[in-house]
Parts: structure tokens; sequence; C-alpha cells
């Protein structure tokens, strides 16, 4: 999923170029000031209905872990926002109530073969796991259309992720990962309209990203599509560890234009 080695890219954008400071934030990271681990306590909670989650502003099983907002200006308080499809709400991910929905989504064919994370439900626990107990550059949410799950995504800052290893990654730069989770949800156009709503999201509630990037494999053409569709400009392809991935940038200074 996540790129881990370095490899190159051929960007067809000229205007990306590399920047050579690092963020305040890394430098904190290498220096081992930021982070914290949530106990497993933290991470049992009671499920709840898996159908429709009642109070999605409870966004972990416990406190809000150290740094998150520091990092992605604290996703869980950014509320629903109206779209053309309905009401749609990003709510990180609680284990307890979340894993069993979540690891069914990765047992989907067509979502194992791009997420590889098929199989018993530690699989996917490990995963989420790895994000919920970082330091906050990751972040896992279901995604509510009209209170209902039908999504997961990831938020995470993509300057401070592998990812920038394999592009020309400026400070604050915001990434997105994706799977719709019902089948009848996929096909209808909804990828992209929330894809859009989520990167307005982030530009509204992260005022120093000036870009939303993404690298889905290049042969999944519909996710491509929906990006596409979603306001974002074709970067580069790009090598990365298990896949050729489709760079694609949303930039600010172009919101209201693509």
């Amino acid at each position: 999923m996540r790129p881990t080695e370095t490899s190159t890219a051929t960007t067809t954008d000229s205007e990306d170029t590399l920047e050579l400071s690092l963020p305040d934030e890394l430098i904190a990271l290498c220096a081992g000031q930021t982070g914290a681990a949530a106990t497993d306590t933290d991470r049992q909670a009671a499920p709840t209905n898996p159908a429709r989650i009642p109070d999605p502003s409870a966004a972990f099983d416990g406190p809000p872990l150290l740094g998150v907002h520091d990092l992605l200006d604290n996703v869980s308080t950014w509320g629903p926002t109206p779209t053309p499809v309905g009401t749609f709400h990003l709510v990180p991910v609680r284990v307890g109530r979340d894993l069993s929905l979540i690891s069914r989504w990765m047992n989907d064919p067509a979502v194992a073969a791009f997420w590889e994370l098929s199989g018993p439900e530690n699989v996917a626990e490990e995963h989420l796991h790895s994000q919920l107990t970082g330091d906050g550059r990751s972040v896992p949410c279901l995604g509510l259309l009209d209170g209902k799950p039908m999504s997961y995504w990831e938020i995470y800052r993509a300057d401070l992720d592998p990812l920038a290893r394999h592009y020309p990654a400026r400070p604050h730069d915001t990434g997105i990962h994706v799977l719709i989770g019902g089948v009848t949800d996929r096909g209808r156009g909804l990828g992209g309209c929330l894809l859009r709503a989520v990167a307005n999201r982030i530009l509204d509630h992260r005022p120093t990203c000036a870009r939303v990037v993404a690298e889905p494999d290049i042969r999944n053409t519909p996710s491509v599509s929906a990006f596409l569709t979603a306001g974002f400009r074709f970067a580069a392809e790009v090598e990365l560890p298990g896949k050729r991935a489709a760079l694609v940038v949303r930039d600010r200074s172009l919101r209201d234009l693509l």
C-alpha cells in the first residue's frame, strides 16, 4: 500500500520542484519528540450497530492520540459536510466498533486486489493498530453517508510518509487513501463526488496545506477516474514497491477551476 523504498518518477508537471527544507514536524519526529502510543484498553470499546453510528463525534476508543491535532489539524472535529449525494462525515476509526466491517470490506476481491489486506480480522487490525498507536501522521476513518458507513479513508501527511521519497513533496502535503465498501455504492459516481468533498474539507481545515495528493494503482482505472473527476490533476507515474501508481494532485490554487 505505502511506498517503502526509493525509486524514480516521471513527472508531467514542470511546476513541481523539490522542496529542500524539512518540515518542523519531521525534525521533531526524527528527534523522538512527538507521538504517543495508545494502550490496549484505549482501543477496546463495545461495538455498536455496524449499520449506523449514533455518535460519530467519539473518534477513538479513548482520548485522542497525542500529535493528531498537530499533524492533521484534528480530523475528528471537521464535522459533516453537505454533498450532492447526501451529508458526508469522516469519522476516525474505533477498532472495537469498526474492525468487523472494515475487515469484511478488505476481503472483497475487488478491494483485496489493491489493498492487500484480506484474510482474518487480525490482518486489518494490525494495519489499523499501526496508525492508531502512531504519531498521528495518518488517521484511518469511516466515511458516513447520511449516517451510514459506506467507505474507508486514510488521511495522512504525505510529506512525512515514505511516499515523499518518490515525488517532490512540499511541506504539509496531505494524502488520501480510499475504498468504497459496498458493491451497490460503486459505479454510481459516488467516488468522485466524495473525493471532491474530502479534498475540500482538507483544504478548509488545513490552511498550511497547499496540495492534496493521492497515488492510486495505475491499473485501478475506476479509482484514477474518480480522482480526476474530483478535480485532481495527473502529475506523474510513480514506481512504488508493489505497484505503479498514478500520482494525482489537487492544488489549492486551482480549487475553483477544476
